[in-house]
């Protein structure tokens, strides 16, 4: 039996009721129903719509192994480098590729990197503008840049405190890029 038919029974919809909820089209739900996994899109909203996690539309759902250990030293190492923001993304890349850590946790991880660069680059290019606008006679970059690099300190120190003590991330994402 279908995960998905398996829900919308005990939810006592139709096929055409989860259609129009969900907004995904009726043949797409009976092709789900008779065996085809689904992905990206229509797997998010159909979780969404029937209130469930995505893995639980999964008929085989991947029980992901994680090694602790190995992911506190991904999130670990982007500490060494944090002056270089292009390093401290790269370096938990490589040994996350080169250990074969491929699971969510460690693209979480990666992710959140990935996006607080982005960010802190951001705020970083934009402080000259802030610096004339304000009429600051000391240069705003440098606490732009402090700044940046204190909060990712925390981020990347809070969530080593939390994986190590729960097994789960503190800070993390709704999504990630990788």
């Amino acid at each position: 039996m279908s995960q998905l038919l398996k829900y919308r029974e005990s939810l006592n919809l139709t096929q055409q009721e989860l259609a129009a909820k969900s907004g995904i089209s009726i043949r797409t739900i009976q092709r789900i129903e008779a065996g085809t996994e689904p992905k990206g899109y229509t797997l998010k909203t159909l979780a969404k719509t029937l209130n469930i996690k995505e893995t639980e539309l999964l008929t085989n759902p991947v029980s992901e192994v994680v090694n602790y250990q190995l992911i506190k030293i991904i999130n670990l190492s982007s500490l060494f480098f944090i002056i270089f923001p292009p390093i401290n993304i790269l370096v938990p890349l490589l040994i996350m590729y080169f250990k074969k850590e491929n699971n969510l946790m460690a693209k979480q991880l990666v992710s959140l990197q990935i996006l607080w660069t982005l960010v802190s680059a951001i705020l970083f290019f934009l402080s000259p503008f802030l610096n004339r606008i304000f009429s600051i006679d000391f240069p705003f970059i440098l606490i732009v840049a402090a700044t940046a690099c204190i909060i990712n300190i925390y981020i990347i120190i809070q969530n080593a405190i939390s994986i190590d003590r729960q097994g789960k991330m503190c800070i993390s994402l709704n999504f990630n890029f990788l």
